[in-house]
């Protein structure tokens, strides 16, 4: 009676799931640091160094808060569209199952918008700015998410009828399980490669080398990048960051880099509407960015990373 009270009041409060799940993942963190760092037995960019990870974890912590302050206006904006359903769905072991699949697909393509919109790699950029790849890497989030309209995606669920709470619970129950993909400890996961997310999928996800860019944008399931498209197999040694680095360990400079240069080349003078709209709304790139002293540079490379 008591475990099935305690459930019910997770589902009633979803946002705390990543906390109460917190015990689990610096274990993981610290059996990952005893094998890299004291035996080591892993690369150099899977070591933890302490400016990186303070900084991995202040991004945590103001992204946590973000959530909390607008987690109230999301929740009321989903009651409002969950008025509105289709069907009333009745969650059992079928159905939570049926929303973590929905909300999976969901999340690959609120993913790979985030690559190819620039208005959300701006929120984005901070996961992938990072040029190692360890268990606290996973910390790395954006406080600036809501703004760039990571809420959107989950609404069909709840137009189609499942309960809000739930689709919010199932929403961070998949990014409590991504941050097991966050490692170069695991090399493989042999038939498994096939069907789920694993620790190589993602670290090509993380990839700045040519053939690994915008690849693997898988949550839980890489069937979705094998149906459209988007997979790439770890081949080459992998490695880590964007294309435009932001070489800081401050969480503010991590955060708005990217919101600053993209408003910069916004409100650059001499622009067309058609290049404004672009600067916001375009696949990220380093074309026609603006320079300290407005002017507009011309660079052949890619700055979106995944």
């Amino acid at each position: 009676m008591d475990n099935k009270m305690d459930f019910n009041s997770l589902i009633s409060h979803p946002e705390v799931l990543l906390l109460v799940l917190a015990p689990i993942f610096f274990v993981c963190i610290l059996l990952e640091w005893y094998i890299g760092d004291r035996r080591n037995r892993l690369p150099l960019n899977a070591r933890y160094h302490l400016p990186e990870v303070l900084c991995n974890f202040g991004l945590a912590a103001m992204h946590q808060l973000t959530d909390i302050l607008t987690g109230l206006l999301i929740a009321k904006l989903y009651l409002l569209f969950f008025g509105w359903r289709l069907f009333d769905i009745e969650m059992n072991a079928g159905t939570f199952v049926a929303l973590m699949v929905a909300q999976d697909f969901c999340y690959y393509w609120f993913h790979r918008a985030s690559h190819r919109i620039r208005w959300m790699w701006a929120a984005h950029v901070a996961h992938h700015s990072s040029e190692n790849m360890n268990f606290s890497t996973a910390f790395r989030q954006s406080l600036m998410y809501p703004l760039a309209g990571m809420w959107i995606f989950w609404l069909p669920l709840v137009v189609v009828g499942f309960d809000p709470n739930w689709v919010v619970f199932v929403v961070l129950l998949n990014l409590g399980l991504q941050f097991f993909v966050h490692t170069q400890a695991i090399k493989s996961l042999g038939i498994l490669e096939w069907v789920i997310n694993t620790p190589s999928h993602h670290r090509v996800h993380h990839g700045r080398n040519p053939q690994y860019i915008d690849k693997n944008y898988a949550g839980i399931l890489i069937i979705w990048d094998r149906m459209f498209g988007t997979f790439e197999k770890e081949v080459e040694t992998v490695e880590y960051g964007i294309t435009k680095p932001i070489n800081s360990f401050n969480p503010l400079v991590v955060t708005f880099t990217e919101w600053r240069d993209m408003f910069r080349e916004l409100f650059a003078p001499n622009r067309s509407i058609k290049q404004r709209w672009q600067s916001l709304f375009a696949p990220p790139s380093s074309e026609h960015q603006v320079s300290d002293d407005s002017e507009i540079t011309q660079t052949p490379e890619a700055v979106k990373d995944l």
